[in-house]
């Protein structure tokens, strides 16, 4: 079982080491944010006498590193079912919520290492006088941080994988969830100034308590209005919760289309003789 498991994981490693592309996009991406959106919104709150947002806003873009890292690794899920590779692993003689588990602990791996990519970037930023990411407030904090945002990343991306038949309708399904949980997880502004109905929407995004838990490791020295929006008690919380249910409901989703599957081709075959 331990082979079979660590066999899945080292397949996504692999496979996420090798698309050299996707790691450059990945630490592309939230330096985009950071440079250009975050000097657009430090310029607006450097103006009403208050600075920081630049580094306000890296836990966020660590926060969307993980939920792009996570979402892409949880797609080649559909990509095996589509080529047929899941088939083999289906036929395997081990439970089919193993796969699940270990596709979720490959997502989650996968996202904390372009997290740490770009961690390194941004201190090597240090050494041109741009001080975005120094040590963190709390380092076994952002520690667990990261690998509870992390699994709460991957576990979403399992719920679309397990009900997505194509790639198509997986990244339609993409596109519709990450970037509202994305915009409505205080990564880009506090929570505290977004209406009451928006607020309501965020307190409900699983995302928005990893974010919020980041913002405790790391930010320091930063205005009140900066600061986290949470206590870290309710972000492990929320968390642990929605990652166990999660897991269970994507398992259980798993299983059902497993063995449909096997019914379908059992039957085809049996009609054919």
């Amino acid at each position: 079982m331990k082979r079979a498991i660590a066999a899945i994981i080292g397949r996504e490693l692999k496979r996420m080491v090798r698309q050299r592309g996707r790691l450059v996009a990945a630490m592309i991406r939230p330096l985009v944010w950071l440079f250009i959106i975050g000097s657009g919104f430090q310029a607006l709150v450097e103006g009403g006498g208050q600075g920081h947002y630049k580094q306000f806003m890296v836990p966020g873009l660590l926060c969307m590193v993980l939920l792009f890292g996570a979402m892409l690794a949880a797609l080649s899920l559909v990509y095996d079912k589509e080529s047929g590779v899941m088939r083999m692993l289906v036929i395997a003689p081990f439970s089919h919520y193993w796969i699940v588990l270990a596709r979720i602990l490959s997502a989650a791996i996968a996202a904390i290492f372009q997290a740490l990519l770009l961690v390194v970037v941004l201190i090597s930023f240090r050494l041109f006088g741009l001080d975005y990411f120094g040590l963190p407030a709390n380092l076994s904090l952002s520690a667990l941080g990261l690998v509870l945002t992390s699994l709460t990343c991957a576990t979403t991306g399992m719920l679309i994988a397990v009900h997505s038949k194509t790639l198509d309708n997986f990244a339609v399904i993409m596109n519709f969830v990450i970037f509202p949980m994305f915009f409505l997880s205080g990564a880009l502004y506090p929570l505290e100034h977004l209406p009451p109905i928006l607020k309501a929407f965020a307190l409900v995004n699983p995302f928005s308590y990893g974010v919020d838990l980041m913002k405790h490791s790391i930010l320091r020295d930063v205005p009140a209005n900066f600061s986290a929006d949470l206590n870290v008690g309710t972000d492990i919380a929320v968390m642990a919760a929605y990652i166990t249910l999660g897991t269970i409901v994507a398992c259980l989703r798993f299983s059902q289309v497993s063995v449909r599957e096997k019914l379908a081709k059992a039957l085809s075959g049996s009609r054919r003789a």
